[in-house]
Formats: C-alpha cells, sequence, structure tokens
C-alpha cells in the first residue's frame, strides 16, 4: 500500500486508518478504496455500494463516479488492493526467512495468516461475486500474489533443494491449493471446533512440512 498511517490488526496484518471526511486534491479514489475495503471488512460485500463507500469517505454520493463506473468497478479496485497487501505480506515473510525451503514455508503461512486476519476480503478475493477478468488491474494483482510463492519455489530448486524431477510450477501450485484449501476451509468455518482450528497458524505450518517432505531432495 502507499505509504499512510496504519492500524494493526489483532492477526499482524496492516490496514490503512479510515480516511477524515476530507480529502486533499487526487486523493479521492484512494479514500474510497480505503473506505469500502473497512465496509467489507465489516460486514461483507453486501455493505458494499457507491453511496455507502461515499458517506463513509465524507464525501457527496456523486464523487464516486468520478473515478467508478459502478460498484463491481470499486469493488475490483478494493480485491486488487487484498491481492496487493497479500502479496506484499507472503513476500516479506519470504524474504525474512534464513533459507529456501523456511521461505517457502514462511510464503504459506503468511498466507493464511491473512486469510485468517480479512475473512470478508479473502472469500470476495477468490468469490464469483465480482468478474475478475474483466478488470486487468485486477487479474495483475492476482497474478503477482501467486508469482511469490513461485518465486519461493523457484529459489528452492536454484538452491538445489528440491528432488530430481520436480516441476517449479507444479510444486507452486501444489503449494497454492494447500494453503487455499486449509485457508478457506478457516476462513468459511468449516473447521470449527477441531484442533486445526484452535492454531491455525500451527496447523498450517504442519501442513507445509508435509509438503515439503514430498518435493524436497533426500540429505
Amino acid at each position: 500500500m502507499p505509504a499512510k498511517a496504519r492500524t494493526q490488526t489483532d492477526a499482524g496484518v496492516q490496514l490503512p486508518h479510515q480516511p477524515k471526511a476530507g480529502y486533499h486534491h487526487g486523493d479521492l479514489a484512494r479514500a474510497l478504496v480505503v473506505a469500502a475495503t473497512r465496509l467489507v471488512e465489516a460486514g461483507g460485500g453486501g455493505r458494499l455500494t457507491l453511496r455507502a463507500a461515499a458517506q463513509a469517505a465524507g464525501v457527496s454520493v456523486a464523487a464516486p463516479y468520478r473515478h467508478f463506473a459502478d460498484r463491481e468497478a470499486l469493488l475490483a479496485a478494493v480485491l486488487a488492493e487484498g491481492f496487493g497487501e497479500l502479496a506484499r505480506r507472503t513476500d516479506a515473510a519470504r524474504l525474512a526467512a534464513a533459507e529456501p525451503l523456511a521461505a517457502l514455508a514462511a510464503t504459506g503461512l503468511a498466507y493464511v495468516q491473512f486469510a485468517a486476519a480479512h475473512p470478508r476480503t479473502y472469500r470476495l478475493m477468490f468469490g464469483p461475486e465480482c468478474d475478475k477478468a474483466s478488470h486487468p488491474a485486477l487479474m495483475q494483482a492476482g497474478h503477482a500474489a501467486l508469482g511469490v510463492l513461485h518465486r519461493a519455489v523457484a529459489d528452492c530448486e536454484a538452491a538445489g533443494l528440491l528432488r530430481k524431477g520436480a516441476n517449479v510450477q507444479q510444486v507452486a501450485l501444489a503449494g497454492w491449493s494447500l494453503t487455499h484449501g486449509l485457508a478457506s476451509l478457516h476462513v468459511d468455518g468449516l473447521l470449527a471446533g477441531t484442533s486445526a482450528d484452535q492454531d491455525i497458524g500451527a496447523t498450517a505450518s504442519a501442513l507445509n512440512a508435509m509438503l515439503l517432505a514430498g518435493v524436497r531432495r533426500d540429505a
């Protein structure tokens, strides 16, 4: 996200502060995206309208139409922001790890933690409510988020840590399927009451370890 004052959630993921009622020239689109994101996080996509976003940002109800043709265009901007934050969080985890295999595991853990911190946004990011193919910036942001995981796997291959014949794209897809599946089960409440849900971070780490055991080169 652009450099702004931020607020820390309980799960450790940072989001921008709610914009003030007024906005500086050129900041309207950003203020509306921030306001719309908070509406989504508060109650899901059903709460998001151009009027509601305008009211939350402290601008006239006609103001959003200067930047967004309709509700879906605003929602697409919110989801692109979500994918951008997902990419930043996972890449920060990747870069902070001591070695490539740990970086790959850390990337998967950060992915699940992001979903746990922002379940409503996460559902919309991968749900059908927005026609993503109609919004190039959104598609680009989604591909960039997946690219972090691909880089983590490629780093393992470059270091000679993957077993012979392991395909980088297939390993990345397996890792994405694992983390996305776990994250979706968690945010949809399908793991509620199970030991896996009591510490979703520990569960993610254990599953990532299983994946790594299957693809890493034998010592």
